[in-house]
């Protein structure tokens, strides 16, 4: 693994010809949580059956948590978070557009360029995805770039900026999309990411939908799943 600054973010790259990215392979992009350490999902690259020589980047976001050693894309309101959780209400963020999104899509947008510019990949051969927080960046970032993708991951994402998001929708007719997510997520209802997978395949996604009992997590079976779509995908 070696680290590099890409698009002005610090980036964990592996994979490729020799385990730290190097090569001419695809590209999949992949985006952590809200709260979580820039590396957690590393390990996941050698769960999955990609194709051959693909490189994997996981970048890091710019904002630190105001707890331990996590890093964010952008703030989120934590008191409000544990009220609603005390009294069981459904956390509905579909007409929200964060605070702190604009920017954290514009340093990833500076992040493909780089990963083209910097790294030679094909832009048709890049899968941007990510968990959660970095599932939803990932989404409005493919629905607002140009740049053709081979496809989008969703794992435990929601709905956001529906506003803004539903009339991009039909510019990505064809895309490729795998969405996960749990029956029991505590943190983001799964009612809002069946709407979500709605919309985009009414507006021509091609979307895989993966539900699965849990809860905010990525289970086996979504790692299979995600080494399959990857496969088809990227393949040739």
């Amino acid at each position: 693994m070696r680290h590099e600054q890409i698009g002005g973010l610090t980036t964990r790259i592996v994979g490729g010809t020799d385990r730290r990215g190097s090569g001419r392979g695809p590209v999949v992009i992949l985006l952590h949580g809200f709260g979580a350490p820039g590396d957690d999902l590393v390990p996941l690259w050698e769960a999955l059956a990609a194709p051959t020589g693909t490189r994997f980047l996981f970048p890091e976001g710019r904002l630190t948590v105001p707890y331990g050693p996590g890093r964010a894309w952008w703030m989120i309101d934590l008191d409000r978070l544990q009220r609603d959780q005390a009294v069981g209400r459904e956390r509905d963020l579909s007409r929200e557009i964060p605070p702190g999104l604009p920017e954290a899509r514009g340093q990833i947008a500076a992040l493909l360029e780089d990963v083209e510019r910097k790294m030679g990949a094909d832009p048709r051969r890049v899968v941007l995805g990510g968990f959660s927080q970095g599932a939803m960046l990932s989404c409005d970032v493919a629905l607002r770039t140009a740049r053709p993708l081979a496809g989008l991951v969703m794992m435990s994402g929601t709905l956001l900026s529906k506003d803004e998001w539903v009339p991009l929708m039909s510019k990505r007719r064809g895309l490729k999309v795998l969405q996960s997510h749990g029956g029991a997520d505590p943190l983001l209802p799964l009612s809002l990411a069946e709407q979500l997978r709605t919309l985009l395949t009414q507006a021509g996604l091609s979307v895989e939908w993966v539900p699965f009992k849990g809860g905010h997590e990525i289970p086996p079976i979504v790692l299979a799943k995600l080494g399959q779509f990857l496969n088809e995908v990227l393949a040739g």
